[in-house]
This record gives C-alpha cells, structure tokens and sequence, in this order.
C-alpha cells in the first residue's frame, strides 16, 4: 500500500458489492469431513464449557489447514469470508456454542466484548426498537428488531454464527472500506483527507465501564499504520454521541458532509446477503463495516433471530499508528488488543 493516504489502495480488499455477487468464492464450504471431525472433537472435551478450553482442546488436524487458508483471506485478501457446511441441528444450543468457540480459537484469541465480561454473545432481540434508540448503548442497539448502521466492533475479527433466523428481514450488510476510500479518492479528494484527520468519540458505557463514557477522545476514521496497512474503526452513532460533551468541539460542515458521502458510499458498495442458520460470517473491522437491515420475530411461531458472536484478535494482524492505543491498548502487529478490557483474553486456562 503506498503511504500517500490520498492515493488509491487498490487490491483485493478493495471489493464491491457488485463484483461479490458476480464471484461468491468468498463463500467458503467447511472441507468434507470437518463436520465429523468437529463432532469428534466436541465429544473428547466432556464436560469443558467456553470459555475454558482453547485451540489446544479442540485440535482439528484435518480442518486445521483450511482455517489457516481463511485467516490469510482475512487479513492478506478480501478481508470478509462466510463459512458455510456447519448443520446447527446437529448440536443442542449449548454445543452449538462450544463448536463455534473451537473453530474461532483457530482463528484468534476470543476478547471480552463488554465490562461485564461476556465473551460470547447471543445476539436477539431484547430490547425493542424504541428501548434500543433512546438506550443509545452498543448493546441496546445490536439486541433489537431495528436496523444498523454501518460500523465497526473494537477487535480485529468479528464472528457472527446464525444459530436461527427471523421470518423476515435481517439482511446482512458488508462493505469495504477499502472501497470506500478509493471511491473518494476518485470523486472527493477534499472529504477524503477529512477523513483522515480526527473525529471526538464517545466511549460506549457498556463495552467501557461507566467511568470511561465521560472521556471522549479524537481518533481519525481512516489511518494507514507505520507499515503503509490501512485502517478505520468507525461508529457514527459515537461520533454524534460525542457533541456536547465538555471539551468536544463541533463538527464541522465538511466532517459532516464528509461522513454523509461515506454512508452513501457504504450503500452504494456494499454487499447484501441474508444470514442462514449455520453458516458464519468472518470480517476483518480495519476493511470492512457491517451493518443490517430490521427484522421481524414471529412471536406465534416462536421463529427468532439470534446470532452468537465472538471477538477475536488476530495473531497475523496489521500493525497500527501509535495514535491508536487509546483505543486498542496495543498497537502491534499480532498483539493481543481490542475488546472491552484490552490485552486481556477472554480464555479462561
């Protein structure tokens, strides 16, 4: 990549929604074989629940090759890989979990995602939409019927199982933001340099503890790291969040018009998939933002949506400017870092 932040990236991280859809190889199956070889391994732990076993405990031999192939993908290729072939029917809720958190191991060390230490969430309904919207807390937001904007999780890779879908709606979004910096390059040099200079953030209570929601704090929302490596962690419902807090300036007109063009931009580049039961959607958060349309729960039927997720940090990551610790913790390449309590592992030995 060249270190000119407002020249191109290019490459294969570089996707559009249009060109995914034409080649869906970033659709990947699990191997022939993996599904008995995951049972085989569930069966040898006994009675060992997340989060106290790691890759050690749950050794694929024969899957372990094809999982290194999509940690390359994720950080050296498109940076987004869906894993199909998993049949969630063959396991009860709580193997379901233990199979997910075993394949993820393999991917990265599991992080605690909020303060109360939860390092592997079910993502469902629990608030309604109104609940969500005047809550304003990452938790709120995500565990409701409501749509998403798109954003970024604090780890290097976020991991979604579709344990069960809702009977409409809840369509996965993903774009590059690769893409996103090129298509500005392209079209607004100006917006695109605004994006890098730095935007006051609030700190979500729930991920950061109660104590830290009062210290906001400026970060750009695209960076390239000290090896060229691009990045951007970005949540605009914080940047918003931010304003009026003591000591945060106003935005600017061009930074608002700047996040305006990056949100069409997502909708224009983005991919739309609808999430199946079993299948796992991987995404490297300094490439892409995630978002989803709302959904519905058939309360008659007892037909819901509910996804796990697991943060990871990943041993092959990119390393990142120094401005970024305040968020990360660690801005190393392949360091432990992200999540709510950074450079802690969610493994319990």
């Amino acid at each position: 990549m060249t270190a000119h932040p407002i020249a191109p990236i290019g490459g294969r991280a570089a996707w559009t929604g249009a060109e995914m859809a034409r080649d869906t190889s970033w659709v990947m199956a699990l191997p022939a074989g993996a599904q008995e070889e995951i049972a085989a391994t569930l069966a040898a732990l006994g009675e060992r629940l997340v989060p106290r076993f790691d890759a050690r405990h749950f050794a694929l031999p024969a899957t372990a090759a094809f999982l290194r192939e999509v940690a390359q993908e994720l950080e050296h290729g498109r940076g987004l890989v869906r894993l199909t072939g998993l049949d969630p029917a063959r396991f009860s809720a709580a193997d379901l979990k233990r199979v997910f958190w075993g394949l993820m191991c393999h991917l990265g060390t599991p992080l605690p995602q909020n303060t109360t230490g939860e390092v592997l969430a079910e993502v469902t309904d629990e608030t309604g939409v109104g609940a969500a919207v005047a809550a304003g807390s990452a938790r709120a937001r995500s565990r409701s019927t409501g749509a998403l904007r798109f954003h970024t999780d604090k780890c290097d890779l976020l991991c979604l199982l579709c344990a069960s879908n809702g009977i409409a709606g809840g369509i996965s979004r993903i774009v590059s933001t690769v893409a996103i910096h090129d298509a500005m390059a392209a079209r607004r040099p100006d917006l695109l340099a605004v994006l890098y200079q730095e935007f006051w953030r609030a700190r979500p209570a729930d991920e950061e503890g109660e104590g830290m929601a009062s210290c906001p704090f400026p970060m750009p929302v695209f960076a390239r790291g000290p090896d060229g490596d691009f990045t951007s962690q970005y949540s605009r419902t914080y940047v918003e969040m931010a304003q009026g807090m003591p000591g945060v300036p106003p935005l600017t007109p061009q930074q608002v018009e700047a996040m305006d063009m990056l949100a069409a931009l997502a909708d224009e580049l983005c991919v739309e998939m609808p999430f199946e039961p079993g299948q796992i959607q991987l995404m490297n958060q300094h490439v892409t933002y995630h978002g989803r349309t709302a959904y519905a729960d058939d309360a008659a039927t007892g037909a819901r949506r509910n996804l796990l997720r697991i943060w990871l940090a990943s041993p092959i990551s990119r390393a990142l400017p120094a401005g970024h610790a305040d968020q990360w913790g660690d801005v190393r390449a392949g360091a432990l870092r992200g999540g709510a309590i950074p450079g802690r592992s969610a493994v319990a030995a």
